[in-house]
């Protein structure tokens, strides 16, 4: 029972794994497409994204089933099943990311007026990355059960809340020194849409470090504030 059981695990993790890689990779193809400034992309680029949105959505209820048939068939000890609650938890917070990804890219490819995005492109790219970024570490932190890394990745959040201001500043100063056509009005209004979006990334990264610290710590930190 106990190997099998181990097997499950791994089997768990494996696939995780490559859920997340999946998710990490769909982060930097996008983050390459923003920082081109454009608001056309490659057709090849546009679909490997939406392709491999559906892998995501299909990997997620893949792992799911095998997270629910490793406690219900094997009932592992309370240290395990911490770890397998925690990536039940960090894949739903993936798979929102995996969402996310294909919004922003909808936004982008919605906005009428490419020179308002390229003028604020900057900001959204600096977002973006540091969005990333916490995903990316708060991964680390789960798989490596690295305390320093979550910390981490919850104290920045408020660093994309004040890139998400910045970008709304320039974008008022901006609505206000042109003229206030229909488009124009539109685009502004998707711009802040998308930064609204990716600040949400950040926050997902949140939520995957505070599963994080529950897998190392036994402790469940949501809603409390980390000193």
């Amino acid at each position: 029972m106990t190997l099998k059981k181990d097997d499950a695990i791994k089997a768990v993790m494996s696939d995780f794994e490559e859920f997340a890689n999946l998710v990490l990779h769909q982060l930097d193809l996008l983050e390459t497409l923003i920082a081109t400034g454009e608001t056309t992309f490659p057709e090849d680029k546009s679909k490997e994204l939406y392709n491999n949105e559906r892998k995501l959505d299909k990997l997620e209820v893949k792992i799911s089933d095998k997270i629910i048939n490793t406690i219900t068939l094997y009932q592992p000890v309370a240290s395990d099943i911490r770890k397998i609650m925690a990536c039940y938890r960090i894949i739903i917070s993936l798979e929102r990311v995996g969402d996310m990804v294909i919004n922003v890219l909808r936004f982008v490819e919605t906005i009428k007026t490419p020179k308002v995005y390229t003028e604020l492109s900057e900001v959204v790219s600096n977002m973006l990355i540091q969005s990333a970024s916490m995903v990316n570490k708060s991964l680390l932190a789960f798989t490596n059960d690295d305390r320093d890394y979550a910390i981490w990745t919850i104290k920045n959040d408020s660093v994309v809340d004040e890139l998400n201001k910045k970008m709304l500043k320039k974008a008022i100063k901006k609505s206000t020194s042109s003229n206030d056509d229909k488009e124009l009005l539109m685009s502004f209004i998707n711009m802040n849409s998308m930064v609204s979006t990716i600040e949400r990334i950040a926050d997902q990264a949140t939520n995957i470090a505070e599963a994080a610290i529950y897998s190392i710590d036994g402790k469940d930190i949501r809603h409390k504030e980390v000193k």
